[in-house]
């Protein structure tokens, strides 16, 4: 006999939140969303009416003290998102935030913290280990099926920059290669990163690098076993959103990622063509979903989800490594920064 359903509220109604909104309101088995929040004036009540929803806030804050919901999806501004991860634990939700968890290890310490004090489940929004090719990989790897890693990669390339102008300094660190921080990590079960080197430019939009936005960047990461790892972005792929991963080890090597919506290829006068993704949530859709319904499965089962805070602090390190590495022009040993 299943549990009641795990009622949740959302905290932020922006493009990623209202997709988690619609994952949570038709697709997630044990979900009932039950509450929207947005501090923008009337964004909070046209996502609840689109779904459904009866209940809906502008502050974030009364969302939490809500005594009908019992775990929050939190898909707010990155900058904001440890302080809400605290305030839910404090309220005793469970919580589910959209990566970075935080852009601090402080702040991520503190966060970590304040879920293990409230005895609540704390999961971080790192889509990709829900994508099959990757959960594959990374339990192919622990397995030892791979061998011992030697070197790994790991690509992330956004479909289109619109507007770089509301985009946040370092966001290609600690809001993209984040995804493929925690990849690489688990691409090497067992072995801690020692020392990681950063370049990165505006190449995509050069006339926003005076702003501080950098839309390229490469990092080179060592980890204590020898294993070398790379890591790289663009925040403009004209073909579509890209994501894919290698692992290459003493046993063989290993692929994930595909940027074809399908396994149909056309013939045509014109040449050989493939449909492809422009966005993460056509591309990982089923991923998004998965997340979600781990987490859900989470709180009703009192099982440990596979993405936690300690992860999200993990890739936070490198990410910070990175933007040292930048601005030093140097590599950086982490823990010496």
């Amino acid at each position: 006999m299943h549990s009641p359903s795990v009622r949740v509220g959302l905290i932020g109604a922006g493009r990623m939140g209202s997709f988690h909104a619609e994952s949570l309101a038709q697709r997630v088995p044990g979900a009932q969303l039950v509450a929207v929040a947005d501090p923008q004036p009337g964004a909070a009540q046209a996502l609840a009416t689109k779904l459904g929803v009866s209940k809906a806030f502008s502050d974030l804050q009364a969302l939490l003290n809500d005594p009908e919901v019992d775990a929050v999806v939190i898909a707010s501004p990155a900058r904001t998102h440890a302080a809400w991860v605290i305030a839910a634990a404090q309220a005793g939700k469970h919580v589910f935030c959209e990566k970075p968890m935080a852009v601090t290890l402080e702040e991520a310490d503190r966060a970590i913290a304040a879920a293990k004090t409230a005895g609540v489940v704390l999961q971080v929004g790192f889509n990709r280990r829900f994508v099959s090719g990757f959960a594959a990989a990374i339990a192919a790897v622990k397995a030892g099926e791979n061998g011992t890693t030697q070197l790994s990669r790991s690509v992330t390339r956004d479909p289109l920059l619109r507007d770089p102008a509301p985009i946040p300094q370092w966001t290609i660190f600690l809001e993209t290669l984040i995804h493929d921080f925690d990849t690489l990590l688990h691409f090497n079960p067992g072995a801690k990163p020692v020392a990681v080197c950063a370049l990165a430019d505006a190449l995509v939009r050069p006339d926003f690098k005076a702003q501080g936005l950098l839309d390229t960047a490469v990092v080179t990461i060592r980890f204590d076993n020898g294993a070398i790892a790379t890591a790289e972005a663009n925040f403009q792929a004209v073909y579509g959103y890209d994501v894919r991963g290698e692992v290459f080890g003493s046993k063989g090597m290993m692929q994930a990622g595909n940027i074809n919506l399908n396994n149909c290829v056309t013939y045509r006068e014109n040449g050989i063509g493939i449909a492809t993704s422009r966005m993460d949530t056509d591309l990982l859709r089923d991923a998004y979903v998965a997340e979600l319904t781990e987490f859900v499965h989470c709180i009703r089962s009192g099982e440990t989800p596979r993405a936690t805070g300690e992860d999200a602090r993990n890739a936070l390190e490198i990410a910070l490594a990175c933007i040292a590495s930048v601005e030093q022009g140097r590599s950086i040993t982490l823990g010496d920064r």
